[in-house]
């Protein structure tokens, strides 16, 4: 978990999982790390405000992620080439600190519905489609 006052640390393609996540993942401590992030930090009042730090290496949604490898992962090509082009879509470099707010903003003008099967690609998560139902819903906000 991490400190309520500490910015989390995200890998760029992390910050559409966010905005797409429904309460699944790798395992049962992955998952209860991910929503205290998402639905604990992000999701709540003011949440919009929470500080995030891009990473291009593990970060604090993959700490207890059992796919995790130090600071690599075992698909490490596969997320690589996902944080490649989030971070390009979206505008992050490595070390770029911005808040949830300005995040759902880049995404809002910069991936628009229907993008998420290039975009994501080889993302294994892909195929539920809660990431691309979110994203219209973020589109469709007024």
């Amino acid at each position: 978990m991490t400190g309520r006052g500490a910015p989390i640390r995200y890998r760029p393609h992390h910050f559409l999982c966010s905005l797409g996540f429904q309460g699944a993942g790798y395992s049962s401590a992955f998952t209860a790390n991910m929503s205290d992030i998402v639905d604990g930090r992000l999701r709540e009042a003011g949440g919009e405000n929470t500080k995030i730090t891009v990473t291009f290496v593990a970060d604090s949604i993959c700490t207890p992620c059992p796919e995790r490898r130090g600071l690599g992962c075992v698909k490490i090509n596969t997320i690589k080439q996902l944080d490649e082009r989030h971070a390009k879509a979206l505008g992050l470099r490595d070390g770029d600190c911005i808040s949830w707010g300005e995040a759902l903003k880049r995404i809002k003008a910069n991936v628009q519905p229907g993008s998420l099967s290039t975009l994501c690609q080889n993302c294994q998560w892909l195929e539920l489609g809660a990431c691309e139902a979110a994203l219209e819903r973020l589109h469709n906000a007024e």
